[in-house]
């Protein structure tokens, strides 16, 4: 399983660590993500994905996952959220 967020593209970065002697070692910093199965309305579906807690916070933000997907540009999401987004427009659009 990739490190990474399926909506905004959150992942591992890289840094030191810097001891008191100022020795530097190699360190990893891991993005905080969560599994979680987020309600879209227009869907009518629940969808399963691994989301940061950043992210997952912008998505109560903007009221749902619909309304963080539809309010967010493309440059911003993943493939796999802009997939969902189109799914959503195209279903909003036939109502």
């Amino acid at each position: 399983m990739a490190r990474v967020c399926a909506l905004i593209g959150t992942k591992v970065q890289y840094g030191h660590n810097v001891s008191h002697s100022h020795r530097v070692t190699n360190r990893r910093f891991e993005p905080n993500l969560q599994k979680v199965r987020l309600q879209s309305e227009a869907l009518g579906q629940r969808i399963p994905m691994n989301v940061s807690t950043r992210a997952l916070r912008s998505v109560q933000k903007k009221g749902g996952l619909d309304g963080f997907l539809l309010g967010t540009a493309d440059a911003k999401l993943q493939p796999g959220a802009i997939r969902l987004k189109n799914q959503i427009r195209k279903k909003l659009s036939g109502r």
